[in-house]
């Protein structure tokens, strides 16, 4: 049986109700799963595809867009059905057809879509399960403490890989992940949901609404997420004055900023290589400045 017989096979009875591939397409965009577009019957759906192994990814993906779709603020691409044909893990994507956020009107209905999804709350930092930043394991382990979190299942786990490119940079990290709790004396941010991993690459628009997807779902600071979008750049300023006039960003925003992205930026140093090293470097660096005062 083809890839498509099989796929088919399998949306079928996740509908409950047949589906024939008439077209398989390869779809471009992904640097860690391949992807294809499968279109039958006047539907499309978007598939993506790797390694048995990567099956928990998918996974984990699927939770995390289902909570995003439960908030009902921004569109996701719904997740029908996912599991492994010979050999290959898949997951099955509702099709969305993507344009970029490029209008000053579409960036504000983007900007106030997620502080209407950071109203969003759970009652303790973390999330029900783990999942994956990129293609690395992330922890979310619950807490009460966002500090303790931060440093615990964002910061250490990321430092202890990074030992391979410096061990200068895990231990002043250590350092500054020992004295986190600086930084939140008269800071106590609500356990918003994030979408966790937005950069410009992972937010569009779908039929002129704002859509998100690719995401690392866990409740925690909702700067993180600002933060994480000014990193990369590429959304347009009309999006953060929008969000900021939606729902006010509290002062210490700049030095937390620097602390949200250094998780990234490790993140990016630990897949990518030694080109983000001396960035880490001067990020932990400057923090540590800070605290000292």
């Amino acid at each position: 049986m083809s890839l498509s017989d099989s796929l088919s096979a399998e949306i079928s009875r996740a509908l409950g109700r047949p589906f024939r591939a008439e077209a398989l397409r390869e779809a471009g965009g992904g640097c860690i799963h391949s992807a294809a577009v499968l279109e039958g019957g006047g539907e499309r759906w978007f598939v993506k595809l790797n390694a048995a192994e990567a099956l928990p990814m998918f996974e984990a993906e699927a939770d995390g867009l289902a909570a995003l779709a439960r908030a009902d603020t921004l569109r996701v691409p719904r997740p029908l059905c996912r599991g492994v044909l010979d050999g290959q893990a898949f997951l099955v994507l509702e099709f969305l057809d993507l344009r970029p956020i490029a209008a000053r009107e579409a960036a504000i209905a983007c900007g106030r879509a997620l502080a209407a999804l950071h109203r969003e709350t759970g009652a303790r930092y973390g999330w029900r399960r783990d999942n994956f930043i990129g293609a690395t394991p992330q922890i979310n382990t619950e807490s009460d403490s966002w500090a303790r979190f931060f440093a615990n299942a964002r910061l250490r786990p990321q430092l202890a890989r990074a030992a391979a490119h410096s061990t200068a940079l895990r231990r002043k990290g250590e350092s500054l992940a020992e004295k986190l709790p600086a930084f939140f004396l008269d800071y106590r941010p609500p356990a918003s949901l994030l979408h966790g991993d937005l950069w410009h690459g992972n937010a569009a628009l779908c039929e002129g609404a704002p859509a998100v997807f690719d995401p690392a779902v866990y409740c925690g600071d909702r700067e993180t997420d600002l933060a994480m979008a000014e990193l990369f750049g590429g959304f347009p300023e009309a999006f953060y004055a929008a969000y900021r006039e939606a729902w006010p960003l509290t002062e210490g925003y700049e030095s937390r900023k620097t602390l949200y992205n250094l998780y990234h930026i490790l993140n990016h140093l630990n897949l990518f290589g030694a080109g983000y090293l001396r960035q880490a470097e001067r990020m932990v660096d400057q923090l540590l400045a800070e605290l000292r005062g």
